[in-house]
């Protein structure tokens, strides 16, 4: 087993010493002080000493304890430590890494100075209290400052012998406040403004510092933040490239932190406070270029990925980065791409954050309830809409595409749903957010954002649920080929109650003449796919124009003559065979081949198509099959009397394959 060793005096230095102690490494962490101590967890495989050693007492330990690597992660303002570790591993031969903190930028609204003696040259230039946040090793700096006693106020460890440092310096005990960080942004706004600061000094300590919580708290409690630059420092590489090189180095494998956080509409004062405060502590942010620009701080590390596979490959293949939080629109579980995401992301250390969703932020704009709101996805996805706008009062629906809520506008216009109201959002949450309210024909004329959702009501939707409709809600056409063959009402009906579809079912209907039996598996099947097979031109014709009076967009025509015509298309669940051309026997070993569960109806009426049929019963490996006779007698008017007309006797087949249904 190797041995490390971590100077661990840092945020960084703890963090790395939690990663080494679950991995298969003896571990030695140095801290100065006990306090150092009680924040590393104890270890089975960690070590730790808690003393301030010299020089001398460091080349001994690295020549008793023999490590292949010591990390120096002590803090960039202890020059003389750094030095001091250095110079042992040389002596001994130790390989030595110095682990650096990360720069932060210092704001143009701060004052840098480049150590103690110039903040106390600065701070006797001012009036007002003073609020210490360098720790209390060098407060005795500090006393030279005019009216020390009564401006200063220091924030310092709550040990021993950091109130012995501040009684040497004759700071009042109701000007030490002993605390531990970290530190939020909130905390050192409270602090300010409980001391009245009119300044606040700290040391450039980088993000794991509290740096930039100090900035932002400055700023809001009206404090100007006096900035001690860090000393020289020695060439080094940061947590991260530390880590990788690690793993490099010693095959150890990281377990991830992901964090996969819904962002709500994309402002982040749309955000959950959780949400933010996952982004801010990642060390990495993956998610659409969009989404990155609102959220991700200065110096942060992001990356502009989308899909799931490139989202778990760049994790997988990155140990140097600590956490990620991936970015998700909306809310995780509303058409997210977390779903996909999660199989991913089996082996890492994964929590979900959820958002607002646009569903809720809309209906909150319109001061409207949403819990009768069917939501549905456009962006990306196929959809039949229409059927879900006939059959529902009120849709909610994510437009995706350029001037894709225009487009669908027009879509509804055609499909006879123009006066349907539309409550259009674009850039919800951001400056330029605005809400659109009109009808599908008047907005079908605008151009609408691609970052757009709209709530779609329908007062008159009320859609037959069952089947059956009646045979004159269907165009059936009179020209040089004659009206177009139709399966009737009665025998729709019952075809489609033996076909027994599913809300997804994949439906063909061989020789679909109008499109009736077509259109009522769309009616049924409403987040299914319909393929329409028909040979003749004219008849094709009709299928576009009851589709189009219909609204199922989900319906596709194929022309041409099956099983030919048939051998692309995605293999079916349920069948249902009108019209044959004496190709039943090769049409249904097309389908069995495609689907061998495959559920089929088929009808006949000529003695020569029953035969036909009654043939396949056999010679294919049905486990379940029926045949019925059924005949329709329709009333008509004779003078004053009702007489019934009786229609042409047909035959219904029934055929599973496999046992067991679609």
């Amino acid at each position: 087993m190797c041995k490390i060793c971590v100077f661990a005096g840092t945020t960084e230095g703890r963090e790395l010493v939690e990663f080494l102690v679950s991995q298969p490494v003896s571990v030695t962490a140095c801290v100065a002080t006990e306090y150092g101590q009680t924040l590393l967890e104890p270890a089975e495989n960690l070590t730790v000493s808690a003393a301030r050693l010299s020089e001398a007492e460091m080349v001994s330990l690295f020549r008793r304890e023999h490590f292949q690597i010591v990390v120096d992660a002590t803090h960039p303002y202890a020059p003389i430590v750094t030095e001091n570790i250095a110079r042992a591993c040389a002596e001994t031969g130790t390989e030595y890494i110095r682990l650096l903190r990360k720069d932060t930028p210092t704001p143009e609204d701060s004052v840098f100075v480049p150590d103690v003696s110039g903040a106390v040259a600065y701070l006797n230039t001012t009036e007002g209290n003073i609020l210490l946040t360098t720790g209390s090793k060098e407060l005795a700096s500090y006393a030279a400052l005019h009216r020390f006693a009564d401006r200063v106020y220091a924030r310092v460890l709550p040990m021993e012998e950091s109130m012995l440092l501040c009684q040497q310096a004759a700071l009042p005990p109701s000007h030490i406040i002993a605390m531990q960080g970290p530190f939020s942004e909130e905390m050192n706004v409270a602090t300010l403004k409980s001391v009245s600061a009119k300044y606040m000094v700290t040391k450039e300590s980088g993000i794991k510092g509290g740096f930039d919580q100090k900035i932002a708290a400055a700023r809001k409690a009206g404090a100007r933040l006096v900035v001690i630059g860090r000393p020289p420092q020695r060439q080094g590489m940061d947590y991260g490239e530390t880590v990788g090189l690690l793993c490099s180095r010693f095959g150890f494998f990281r377990r991830p932190r992901v964090s996969i956080v819904g962002i709500g509409p994309g402002s982040r004062e749309a955000m959950t406070g959780e949400v933010l405060s996952a982004i801010d502590r990642a060390d990495c942010i993956l998610g659409a270029k969009r989404m990155l620009s609102a959220i991700a701080a200065p110096g942060k590390s992001v990356i502009d990925a989308i899909s799931p596979q490139a989202i778990s490959e760049f994790i997988h293949t990155h140990p140097q980065y600590r956490s990620f939080a991936v970015a998700m629109s909306g809310d995780v579980g509303f058409f997210s791409g977390t779903k996909k995401l999660l199989p991913l992301l089996a082996d890492c250390q994964v929590s979900i954050l959820p958002g607002l969703s646009s569903l809720v932020y809309l209906c909150a704009r319109l001061g409207c309830s949403y819990e009768d709101v069917v939501p549905v996805s456009l962006h990306g996805r196929a959809h039949n809409i229409l059927s879900d706008i006939a059959a529902h009062r009120r849709i909610f629906v994510l437009v995706g595409g350029e001037n894709g809520m225009g487009t669908l506008c027009q879509q509804l216009t055609l499909a006879g749903f123009g006066d349907v109201k539309i409550s259009a959002g674009q850039n919800l949450s951001y400056q330029n957010e605005t809400i659109t309210v009109g009808t599908a024909r008047e907005l079908s004329s605008r151009f609408f954002d691609s970052l757009c959702v709209a709530l779609i009501e329908n007062p008159g939707a009320n859609a037959v649920v069952t089947h059956g409709l009646p045979d004159t809600a269907f165009q059936r056409g009179a020209g040089a080929e004659g009206i177009v063959p139709m399966t009737k009402s009665e025998v729709r009906s019952v075809c489609l109650s033996k076909l027994r579809l599913t809300d997804s079912s994949i439906c063909w209907d061989v020789g679909a003449g109008t499109g009736s039996v077509a259109i009522e598996m769309a009616l049924q099947a409403k987040h299914g796919q319909i393929y329409a097979i028909e040979k003749k031109e004219a008849a094709v014709e009709l299928l576009k124009e009851n589709c189009s009076r219909f609204g199922t967009d989900h319906v596709t025509l194929i022309p041409g003559l099956a099983p030919e015509a048939c051998k692309d298309l995605p293999a079916p669940t349920h069948v249902f065979i009108g019209g044959s051309s004496g190709n039943m026997r090769e049409i249904i070993s097309l389908l069995l081949s495609k689907n061998p569960h495959v559920r089929i109806v088929a009808t006949a009426i000529a003695l020569e198509s029953v035969a036909e049929l009654t043939n396949c019963l056999t010679a294919f490996p049905f486990t379940e099959t029926e045949v019925i006779s059924m005949t329709v007698a329709r009333s008509r008017k004779a003078g004053s009397y009702n007489l019934m007309n009786g229609q042409n006797p047909i035959y219904i087949f029934t055929m599973q394959a496999g046992g067991t249904e679609a």
